[in-house]
């Protein structure tokens, strides 16, 4: 395929942009209503996306969305961590989420340009049902252990994506994401964490971490990811 696509060997960074040309040299592309770009449609994504199987994305709300929020739970007296210290504070958190979803099937990555934020996955066979918003009964006590940490290490923003699969409209699993993110949030901020450290967002099925292909792929992809970004003062 590399070669009906004419390309020179490339190094690591080239090679990623090199996917997703492969994909446009064999397969159709429509435009993604998320992101306005273009990608392959949903059978073809399901299967060039398996590589990346169990991959956190991270923050997706963007920087100046983080920023924003950022500045504001300062300024609402949340303070902040010093400079020098947010590695051993991020450290210490990531270390009690570690032991404290150990078992649970939720994978737990630093993310960030230096490693700074903290990302938990959460797939689908834990938290919600197919085409429900409702949070699975098994559920809540992975939530009761993140909410733990949560209060513990406070001076912290939080994302929330919901995530789902392939299956429906483009339309109706943005919806149905951005519920799901919503329902986690709400039962969070019922466990007494400030509701204004949230960023709440819905990424529909534009950005799977498994092939939709498959039961099992589209339980990954149906997911909610909770990224934990340090303020710093």
């Amino acid at each position: 395929m590399l070669m009906r696509c004419e390309m020179r060997k490339i190094g690591l960074v080239g090679m990623l942009g090199a996917m997703a040309l492969m994909a446009g040299c064999e397969y159709m592309q429509t435009t993604d209503p998320y992101t306005g770009e273009q990608k392959v449609n949903k059978t073809t994504k399901g299967a060039a996306i398996g590589a990346a199987t169990g991959a956190a994305i991270g923050l997706i709300t963007g920087d100046d969305s983080a920023e924003r929020k950022k500045r504001a739970l300062i300024l609402a007296g949340v303070g902040g961590v010093a400079g020098g210290a947010v590695g051993n504070y991020m450290d210490r958190q990531d270390a009690a989420l570690r032991a404290r979803l150990q078992g649970t099937g939720v994978s737990v990555t630093r993310t960030g340009p230096n490693g700074e934020n903290i990302t938990l996955n959460m797939p689908g066979n834990i938290t919600f049902a197919v085409n429900s918003a409702d949070i699975s009964a098994s559920f809540y006590p992975v939530l009761d252990s993140v909410g733990l940490v949560l209060k513990e290490f406070d001076k912290t923003m939080v994302e929330v994506a919901g995530h789902t699969d392939s299956d429906g409209s483009d339309a109706y699993n943005q919806q149905l994401s951005e519920r799901r993110a919503s329902s986690v949030v709400a039962y969070l901020v019922s466990r007494q964490i400030r509701g204004d450290r949230f960023l709440t967002v819905g990424a529909g099925e534009s950005r799977p971490v498994a092939s939709n292909a498959t039961p099992e792929g589209k339980a990954q992809n149906r997911r909610v990811e909770i990224t934990i970004v340090p303020l710093t003062t």
